[in-house]
C-alpha cells in the first residue's frame, strides 16, 4: 500500500498545487497533517509563490480524519498521537497565512477534509462532490480544534466556520445528522464558491487564488464572516459537547444493570439457539443470530411454514450480500448454520428457546421445558403479552424472559431484554451476551404492555389523531414532525399500533411500517390492547375505521392519506380530506365547532408532549434502569433524532415546568389525555431535571 504523501508544485502563473494522497479516500493521516505544514510554510516563504491551491489526488479530496489513529489511542492510552498540528495549520499557516489559499475538491470532501477546505479563503467544486461532517455518528465533535478554556475559544473549525458559511441551521441539521450535502446545494447555501467539470477543477481554482491574490476577488476568513449567524458560534459547540458528553456518559452505563452485573456473575457461552416459529419475527432473529456464529434450528408445525421460514432466512442474507454489506463467503457460512426442524428432537442440547408464535406461547413453554437442558434460556419475542403469564405454567420461572427485537430483527439495532419479577440475574445477563454477540444494542426493561419504548410512544398517533379532530391539517402534521427531525409524519406512520402488533418493523435509516403501507386492520386491532390497558388516557378516533370503510388500504391498494404510485414519492390525497371531516363530525370535540388554531411549535409539542409524559410514568414505573436507558432505546427503537439525545434528555432542554404547563392547559382544553403524571408535576414544581434518579423524586419507585 502506497505511503502517505504530500507534494508541491509550482507552476510559472506563481500558483502553488499542494496536493495529498492517501489512498483509497485520502484519508488525513498525521504524515498527511506534517506534510501540508511543510509544504504550506514552504510557499509561504518562497518568493515566486502568489498564491496557494490545495487537492486531493485520485478524483477525491479527502474522506476526513485517519480513524485508525482513535483505535491507537485506545490500546496504547497514548493521546500524544492526535495531531494537534492540525490547529496550527488550519487556522494560523492556512486561514492566517499572507497569501491566499482556494481548495479544489472533488468526489469526497467529508470530516477533516471539509474542515482543512473550510481553512482556505474559497472552495472550487467539481459536480456532486459529496460535503459534509460526519463526526458527531463516531462520537467526536466536527472540529479539528479543542473546546477547552485554555485554548482558543473559537478553535475548532467544522463547528465554527460551517455557521458562518450556510447558517446556523443548516450547520446544526449537517453536524447534527452527519449527512453530507452535494457541491450542488453547499454552492446555493454559500459553501462553494464555483461548481466546474473536473477537467476544469485546477485551471479555474488557480485563476480563483491569483484573483484574490490581485485582489479581484475578496480574501474572506470563513472564521470572520458575521453575516449568517444570528448568535454567538461558541453556543453551538456547547451545545455540541454537551450531546457528546452526555452520549459519553450512557457509554459508561449502558452496559450496568444493578443486581445483575455487579454481583460477580459472568455469562454462559450461547452456541445454539432454537426459534419456534419461523415468520417475519423468527426469520429475522434466525438470520441475526446466524450472521454472528450462533447455529439455529427453526422450529415449525408444517414443511409448508417450514420451508417458507428457512426461505425468508435466505432472502435476509442474500439481500445483504445483494447491498455490498455482508461478503459470499460469510453468507455461505451463515445459512450453513441454521436447520429447519418439526418436532423438539433437536432441543437436548440448545442453549436458548425463542418462541415467536404468539397464540402457541404458553403451551410452547410447557412442551420445551421438558425437552430443554436445565440452562436453557426460555425466551419470548412479544411486545403486549405480559410474560408472567405465559410462564405461569412452567416450573423454571426464572429462565423465562422477553427477546423484543425490532424488525427486521437482522438490520435493526435495539434489543429489549424484558424481565418478570422471578427471572434470574443469570438469564438477564446471558441475554445481554447475546444481544452484544449479535451486535445490538441491549437495554434492560420491566414487565409491562408495551415495555418501554412502545408504551413511552404509544400516545404519539393518538396525539396526531386528536389534533386531526381538533381541526389541524393532517399534512402540515406530517410536515412538522418530520422538520423537527422524525423520518416521517404520523399519518404515512402509525407508530405505535403497527409497532406493537409487528414488533416495529424498520429499516435503516427510519421506520417502514406506516399506516398506509401495511393496511390499517392490523392497527385497530392491537390498539385495543392499550384501550383496555390505559383506558384514562386513550382517545378513541373513528378515522381508522373510516378510511377502512373506504377503501383505503395504504400501499396495498395504493391509497390512503397519500397515493402510492411505482417510482414515485407519496402524494398528499385531497380526497381523503371529507373522511377526516366526517371523523371530525362524530367525534365532535372542536371548541365551538371550529378548528383550532396552533402554531407549528404548538403542534409538534402537543404531538411529543404525550409521548414524554408517558415517558415519565415509564421512569417512574422503573420500567428502566435509568432515563439514558430510555434514549438509547427511543433513538435506537423509534428514530427519535439522534442529535436530539433521546426522548427525555430532549425533554430536559424543554424544561419540564414549560412541559407540565403545556400539558395542564391542554387537558383542562381538550381533556385527560393530556393530564400531566404526578412524576412530571413534582419534578416540575421541584425543578428537578426527568433524567435525575429516581432517588430524588420520592413519587418513583423502582420495579427493576
Amino acid at each position: 500500500m502506497a505511503e502517505p504523501k504530500v507534494t508541491m508544485e509550482v507552476g510559472n502563473d506563481g500558483v502553488a498545487i499542494i496536493k495529498f494522497s492517501n489512498p483509497p479516500v485520502n484519508a488525513l493521516a498525521i504524515q498527511i497533517f506534517a506534510g501540508l505544514k511543510e509544504k504550506w510554510n514552504e510557499a509561504a516563504i518562497r518568493n515566486d509563490v502568489k498564491a496557494i491551491v490545495l487537492t486531493g489526488t485520485g478524483g477525491r479530496f479527502s474522506g476526513g480524519f485517519d480513524i485508525n489513529v482513535f483505535e491507537k489511542v485506545h490500546k496504547t492510552s497514548d493521546i500524544s498521537l492526535l495531531p494537534d498540528v492540525s490547529v496550527d495549520l488550519v487556522m494560523n499557516i492556512m486561514e492566517d497565512g499572507k497569501k491566499p489559499a482556494v481548495a479544489a475538491v472533488e468526489g469526497l470532501c467529508l470530516g477533516g477534509g471539509l474542515e482543512l477546505a473550510l481553512g482556505c479563503h474559497a472552495r472550487i467544486a467539481a459536480p456532486r462532490t459529496q460535503l459534509g461532517l460526519p463526526e458527531l455518528s463516531l462520537g467526536v465533535l466536527p472540529g479539528s480544534g479543542d473546546l477547552t478554556e485554555h485554548r482558543d475559544n473559537v478553535s475548532s473549525q467544522g463547528t465554527q466556520r460551517l455557521p458562518r458559511l450556510i447558517g446556523l441551521s443548516k450547520a446544526i441539521e449537517m453536524m447534527m445528522t452527519s449527512k453530507p450535502i452535494m457541491s450542488e446545494e453547499g454552492k446555493r447555501l454559500g459553501l462553494i464558491d464555483a461548481i466546474v467539470p473536473s477537467t476544469e477543477l485546477l485551471k479555474v481554482a488557480r485563476q480563483w487564488a491569483l484573483d484574490i491574490a490581485e485582489r479581484l476577488k475578496p480574501w474572506m476568513r470563513s472564521l470572520h464572516r458575521t453575516d449568517k449567524i444570528a448568535v454567538v458560534c461558541k453556543t453551538v459547540c456547547l451545545n455540541a459537547k454537551l450531546l457528546i458528553d452526555k452520549n459519553d456518559h450512557m457509554i459508561e452505563k449502558q452496559g450496568r444493570v444493578p443486581n445483575v452485573t455487579d454481583i460477580g456473575l459472568k455469562p454462559r457461552p450461547v452456541k445454539k439457539v432454537a426459534i419456534i416459529g419461523g415468520g417475519l419475527m423468527g426469520s429475522g432473529i434466525a438470520t441475526s443470530l446466524v450472521l454472528s456464529n450462533i447455529f439455529v434450528i427453526v422450529k415449525e408445525i408444517n414443511p409448508e411454514y417450514l420451508q417458507k421460514g428457512i426461505k425468508a432466512v435466505e432472502e435476509n442474507i442474500r439481500g445483504l450480500v445483494a447491498r455490498k454489506k455482508l461478503q459470499q463467503d460469510k453468507a455461505n457460512k451463515a445459512l450453513s448454520m441454521v436447520k429447519g426442524v418439526l418436532d423438539y428432537s433437536e432441543f437436548k442440547d440448545v442453549d436458548m428457546a425463542v418462541i415467536e408464535n404468539v397464540p402457541l406461547k404458553q403451551q410452547i413453554f410447557t412442551d420445551i421445558e421438558k425437552v430443554c437442558p436445565p440452562h436453557c434460556i426460555l425466551a419470548t419475542n412479544t411486545s403486549t403479552i405480559d410474560l408472567s403469564v405465559i410462564g405461569e405454567k412452567t416450573r423454571s420461572q426464572d429462565r423465562v424472559i422477553g427477546a423484543h427485537f425490532f424488525s427486521p430483527a437482522h438490520v435493526m439495532p435495539l434489543l429489549e431484554i424484558v424481565r418478570t419479577e422471578k427471572t434470574s440475574a443469570q438469564a438477564i445477563l446471558d441475554l445481554m451476551a447475546v444481544g452484544k454477540t449479535i451486535k445490538k444494542v441491549p437495554v434492560v426493561v420491566g414487565n409491562c404492555t408495551g415495555f418501554a419504548v412502545n408504551r413511552t410512544f404509544f400516545p404519539y398517533a393518538q396525539s396526531a389523531e386528536i389534533l386531526a379532530n381538533l381541526g389541524v391539517d393532517v399534512y402540515r402534521i406530517d410536515s412538522q414532525i418530520t422538520s423537527f427531525g422524525l423520518p416521517i409524519g404520523p399519518f404515512q406512520l402509525s407508530v405505535v399500533v403497527l409497532a406493537l402488533a409487528l414488533g416495529g418493523l424498520h429499516v435503516e435509516g427510519g421506520w417502514t411500517w406506516l399506516q398506509d403501507l401495511a393496511g390499517y386492520g392490523v392497527a385497530a386491532a392491537s390498539g385495543k390492547q392499550y384501550a383496555s390497558t390505559f383506558p384514562e388516557r386513550t382517545f378513541k378516533s373513528p378515522l381508522l375505521d373510516l378510511l377502512v370503510k373506504s377503501g383505503r388500504n395504504g400501499k396495498n391498494n395504493g391509497k390512503g392519506y397519500y397515493i402510492y404510485k411505482k417510482g414515485e414519492k407519496p402524494k398528499p390525497d385531497p380526497s381523503v380530506l371529507p373522511i377526516v371531516e366526517e371523523s371530525r363530525r362524530l367525534t365532535n370535540i372542536m371548541p365551538g365547532g371550529k378548528p383550532i388554531s396552533v402554531t407549528d411549535q404548538e403542534i409538534v409539542e402537543m404531538i411529543l408532549f404525550p409521548v414524554v409524559n408517558e415517558a415519565c410514568r415509564v421512569l417512574d414505573d422503573g420500567i428502566v434502569v435509568r432515563a439514558s436507558d430510555l434514549d438509547v432505546a427511543s433513538v435506537l427503537g423509534m428514530s427519535f433524532p439522534s442529535y436530539r439525545g433521546g426522548i427525555v434528555f430532549w425533554a430536559d432542554t424543554v424544561g419540564a415546568g414549560h412541559i407540565y404547563k403545556s400539558l395542564h392547559k391542554w387537558s383542562e382544553l381538550y381533556g385527560n389525555f393530556f393530564k400531566p403524571s404526578k412524576f412530571l408535576e413534582e419534578r416540575a414544581a421541584k425543578g428537578i431535571p426527568l433524567s435525575a434518579p429516581a432517588s430524588t423524586s420520592s413519587a418513583s419507585r423502582s420495579r427493576m
